[in-house]
């Protein structure tokens, strides 16, 4: 089964802006009190939006996605679209069991957003006939093009990925697993409209590894706070410059990923305590997340000054 028409769309704007820039993982700017803080992600997107990513993810991971009740979800999601105001594509994540992710896409869909990230599902590990039935009824449900993530419990075979990809709105996959033995599985079972994402963990410091199985574009955390360092190793990557790579991969990124290990949560915590150091208004993250403690606060202020020193 061929793609309709919008999934194309989404789908040719989305490979157009991967070839272009980092995609871009917003944080969710909240009050020091916990509550939604809109007018302060706004301007954290325009700030986001500034640099040219080729496209942008709010309400994903890195967004606390899973922190969101539905009310601020819809003002998270439409305040994206309304910041981008087209320039680049606007995919919003959906998760939990098919039926709650259907409610986060119909307002994603009434927000305008041009595609939707189906995060894994919640809680259970399910056999491959259920993880090809929970995407079938996410996609029998909305009309939004559809990328599908696979990490933690939910991994696809490559007869998997084919029954997905038949469907009319499925337009990519995913990873963070980094098993690229499996990848390359995949890439090679996979039809040829399917985009590929890398969503390792610091995606960076794989990229290179990725792109050899034939999946070069890959999300940024990093440019959630430091788009300088990011569009950086970014150019380098597009460019085959390795020097420049392995600069910022051991001055940088390796120590970086050296501090996110230790403790959990921090993949997203020292993302948005280091925007913060960086004077963006993000504020903290929720709980079940916490924020780092000051000695950690004072490795990442060190990290970030280094990083920002390698890319001038």
């Amino acid at each position: 089964m061929s793609l309709n028409q919008a999934a194309q769309d989404a789908a040719r704007r989305l490979r157009d802006g991967m070839a272009r820039g980092v995609l871009s993982f917003p944080l969710t700017s909240f009050t020091d009190a916990g509550d939604l803080a809109p007018d302060a992600y706004r301007t954290y997107l325009a700030d986001q939006l500034a640099t040219a990513p080729g496209a942008l993810f709010p309400a994903c991971g890195t967004g606390e996605f899973t922190a969101l009740d539905e009310d601020e979800y819809r003002e998270v999601v439409t305040a994206a679209v309304e910041v981008a105001d087209g320039r680049t594509p606007v995919v919003a994540g959906i998760g939990y069991g098919w039926a709650q992710a259907l409610r986060f896409a119909r307002i994603a869909e009434e927000a305008g957003a041009d595609a939707a990230l189906v995060l894994p599902h919640y809680l259970l590990k399910a056999p491959q006939d259920g993880l090809v039935e929970q995407v079938r009824r996410i996609a029998a449900g909305t009309d939004l093009p559809l990328i599908v993530y696979q990490r933690d419990q939910v991994t696809f075979t490559a007869e998997s990925l084919r029954r997905i990809a038949e469907l009319p709105t499925v337009i990519g996959l995913k990873d963070g697993h980094s098993d690229l033995d499996r990848l390359q599985r995949l890439t090679l079972a996979a039809p040829d409209h399917l985009l590929f994402f890398n969503g390792a963990a610091t995606a960076e410091i794989q990229a290179r590894a990725y792109a050899t199985v034939g999946v070069p574009a890959y999300s940024s955390a990093v440019h959630a706070f430091a788009p300088e360092i990011a569009t950086a190793f970014f150019t380098a990557f597009q460019d085959g410059d390795d020097r420049t790579i392995d600069d910022l991969l051991r001055g940088f990124y390796i120590p970086l990923v050296e501090l996110r290990d230790r403790v959990p949560g921090y993949a997203v915590s020292l993302v948005k305590a280091a925007a913060r150091l960086r004077g963006r208004p993000v504020g903290p993250v929720r709980a079940p997340l916490t924020d780092p403690g000051p000695q950690d606060l004072v490795e990442l202020e060190k990290l970030l000054e280094t990083g920002l020193a390698l890319v001038g």
